[in-house]
C-alpha cells in the first residue's frame, strides 16, 4: 500500500508498504476514506513536535470503511466508519473513571504510532464509530470538532453566558461553533484579521481584532469592564494563555483548550478574588463524537465553509508542505484517500 511517511523534520514522502495483516481479536483493517490535516501533522513536518519518534505516518482526523474483522467485532465488513485516534489502555486510574481521552498510556494515531495518511490502517473496535450516515468526507472532520466540543462541554457553561474564545483556526473555530450550539454568547479573539473576517462573515461572529489593539482593552470595551463568564483559550501561544486570566470575570471560567510546552504562571491573588475557575481540556469522548456528528447531520455545523483545501494522497507530500507556510485562505485541509 502507499503511505505518507515523514521520514525526518522537512522530509515527507510517499512509500510503499506492506498492508497491514489480518487484524487480532478487538481490532479490524479500515481502508483509510479521507484525512484531515491538523496543526499537530504541520508540527511534526516542521520538527517542532516535542515527543515524536521519526519515521512517523501523520494523520489522526480519519474517517474510513472495514475491510475485515478480527474476532469479536460487532461491526460489519463495508460498514463506513469515523475513527477516535486516541488509543487508550483501558486499565489505568483515567479509564477506570471513565476518561479513556487522557489514559496515562494514551498512545494517539499519528503522534505515538504511525496514523492513517495511507491507504489502509488497523484500530481498536471500540475506537470504531459507525458513521450512521454521515458521508466519508464529513465523517473525517468529527475529531477536530470534537475537541471543541468537549471543551464547550467541560466548561459546564448555561446559555447566555458572555463567551470569548482566543483563536481563530479550526480548533478555535470549532469550539466557538458548538459554544454557540450550547447557548453561549460567543465572541472571536485573534490577531489575524483574515481570520477574523472569515469568522465574522461566514460563520456570523463577533469579533476582538487583536492586530488593532490590546486584548485587555478589547475585553473591557466589550464587557463594560466586567470580563467574559467564559474564556476558552485555542491558540497554543504560552503569552496568551497568560494573559487569558485577566479576561476572566468575577465567578468565571477559563478553559484550556490548548497545550503549551511552556509553565504558566498567574496571579494567585487575582485568582482567589475572582473565585476563578480553571479546566483544562484534552482530547475528546465517544459523547463528544456522538454530538458533533449529529450537529452535522442536523445542519448545524457549516463544514462547506471550514474545509477550505483538499488534495491527495499523491500530493499530500507537496501540498503539507506548502500550506504549512502558506496559510493565507486556509481553515481545514482535507486528504482525499479512498
Amino acid at each position: 500500500m502507499k503511505a505518507v511517511v515523514c521520514r525526518s523534520p522537512g522530509d515527507l514522502v510517499i512509500e510503499d508498504r506492506a498492508t497491514p495483516g489480518m487484524p487480532p481479536p478487538g481490532w479490524a483493517r479500515v481502508a483509510v476514506s479521507h484525512v484531515g490535516i491538523c496543526g499537530t501533522d504541520y508540527h511534526i513536518f516542521e520538527g517542532k513536535h516535542p515527543f515524536l519518534a521519526y519515521p512517523r505516518v501523520m494523520g489522526h482526523e480519519v474517517s474510513g470503511t472495514i475491510v475485515e474483522r478480527g474476532e469479536g467485532i460487532d461491526l460489519s465488513v463495508g460498514e463506513a466508519v469515523i475513527i477516535n485516534p486516541y488509543l487508550a489502555c483501558g486499565k489505568c486510574i483515567a479509564c477506570r473513571h471513565g476518561k479513556p481521552n487522557c489514559c496515562v498510556k494514551i498512545e494517539v494515531l499519528g503522534v505515538h504510532r504511525d496514523g492513517a495518511m495511507c491507504d489502509e490502517i488497523l484500530v481498536p473496535a471500540q475506537n470504531l464509530y459507525p458513521a450512521n450516515g454521515l458521508s466519508l468526507a464529513d465523517a473525517a472532520a468529527v475529531e477536530f470538532l470534537a475537541i471543541g466540543a468537549h471543551a464547550v462541554r467541560r466548561s459546564l457553561g448555561a446559555p447566555g453566558q458572555r463567551t470569548l474564545v482566543i483563536g481563530a483556526g479550526p480548533i478555535g473555530l470549532g469550539t466557538a461553533i458548538f459554544a454557540r450550539i450550547a447557548g453561549l454568547d460567543v465572541s472571536l479573539l485573534d490577531m489575524s484579521a483574515e481570520r477574523l473576517g472569515f469568522a465574522e462573515t461566514e460563520l456570523g461572529f463577533a469579533s476582538l481584532d487583536g492586530s488593532k489593539a490590546s486584548a485587555s482593552d478589547l475585553v473591557r470595551q466589550a464587557t463594560a469592564g466586567e470580563g467574559f463568564d467564559l474564556v476558552f483559550d485555542a491558540t497554543g501561544n504560552t503569552r496568551s494563555v497568560q494573559s487569558a486570566f485577566a479576561h476572566v470575570a468575577h465567578g468565571g471560567t477559563l478553559v484550556l483548550v490548548s497545550v503549551v510546552k511552556d509553565d504558566i504562571s498567574f496571579s494567585d491573588p487575582e485568582f482567589h478574588k475572582r473565585e476563578m475557575t480553571l479546566v483544562g481540556s484534552r482530547n475528546a469522548l465517544r459523547a463528544d463524537f456522538d454530538h458533533v456528528a449529529a450537529s452535522i447531520r442536523n445542519g448545524a455545523v457549516p463544514l462547506n465553509k471550514l474545509v477550505t483545501h483538499r488534495t491527495t494522497l499523491a500530493g499530500t507530500p507537496r501540498d503539507l508542505a506548502r500550506w504549512a507556510h502558506e496559510k493565507s485562505g486556509l481553515i481545514k485541509a482535507v486528504i482525499e484517500v479512498g
